[in-house]
């Protein structure tokens, strides 16, 4: 198992143990301990991000040194895919469950009804951030958006990134859902933390075209089965062909190298996120 794993303490001393997969720390934990976490995260001192990984994220990092520290330094990098729990799995823990990125964006909300958090959603098309946050009060009466922005689909411009980053430290919001995309979402969160006041950001990818309806989910017994991948791949051939089909072979093939021992991954050690 040690061949496998680093625990370490962030810096309100919460024990996070982490599955060395290929080289990226992927955090061991329910659901729950993830919605704990991202609170005690809000009320810490500093300026965090949490990425939400999978096959795509992991195997960016095989090929991009600065990607795979950049969800390395994530106070946590939970594991969206089912293939990611499945690797999990076979270095011996426990864990039966995905932390889905938009499950993860619903447990977090519920939760906010009682903490008080209040929550900022970043990206998405136009009027999809307006929309979810409509979708998400009305699901969760009481809970507490304190802002939404669309920002353009291409590179800001100096003054444009400047307002973003205000018009969010303005909103005084506890979480800022980043909706971007991966891996633009990991690299914006990771440029931004400290620039950013809010205490954590949450990378959650398509969680806002699901929960908008601009895009259907996969069935839950193909999610439950590692089988989400087909169904998106039939839906987005051309945006997500490479993303499965050579991503995904190669994934198996460095795991079935980590765990025969045929090729060895290092994490960092003894580092606080």
């Amino acid at each position: 198992m040690t061949t496998f794993t680093v625990e370490e303490f962030d810096r309100n001393h919460f024990l996070i143990t982490r599955a060395n997969i290929l080289g990226v720390g992927i955090c061991v934990m329910t659901q729950q301990e993830a919605v704990d976490q991202i609170e005690s995260l809000v009320h810490s001192n500093g300026h965090h991000y949490v990425c939400v990984s999978n096959v795509h994220t992991v195997m960016m990092s095989q090929d991009d040194e600065s990607f795979r520290d950049i969800n390395n330094n994530a106070a946590l990098a939970v594991p969206d895919g089912m293939p990611l729990v499945w690797a999990e799995r076979l270095q011996g823990f426990t864990q039966k469950n995905r932390l889905y990125g938009p499950d993860l964006l619903l447990a977090t909300c519920e939760n906010s009804l009682k903490t008080g958090s209040s929550h900022f959603f970043y990206g998405g098309e136009e009027g999809i951030p307006e929309k979810l946050s409509e979708n998400l009060k009305a699901r969760f009466p009481g809970l507490k958006v304190a802002g939404c922005y669309s920002p353009p689909f291409r590179k800001l411009t100096e003054e444009e990134e400047q307002a973003d980053i205000q018009r969010i430290n303005d909103s005084s919001a506890d979480i800022l859902w980043v909706g971007l995309g991966a891996p633009k979402q990991e690299r914006w969160m990771a440029a931004h933390v400290g620039r950013i006041k809010v205490p954590v950001m949450v990378g959650v990818g398509a969680a806002f075209a699901f929960h908008t309806g601009q895009v259907k989910q996969a069935p839950a017994w193909m999610q439950r089965n590692g089988l989400e991948w087909v169904f998106r791949l039939c839906a987005e051939p051309k945006r997500l062909w490479r993303r499965y089909l050579y991503y995904n072979p190669r994934f198996l093939w460095l795991t079935l190298c980590q765990l025969t021992r045929l090729r060895k991954y290092e994490l960092p050690h003894g580092k606080e996120n």
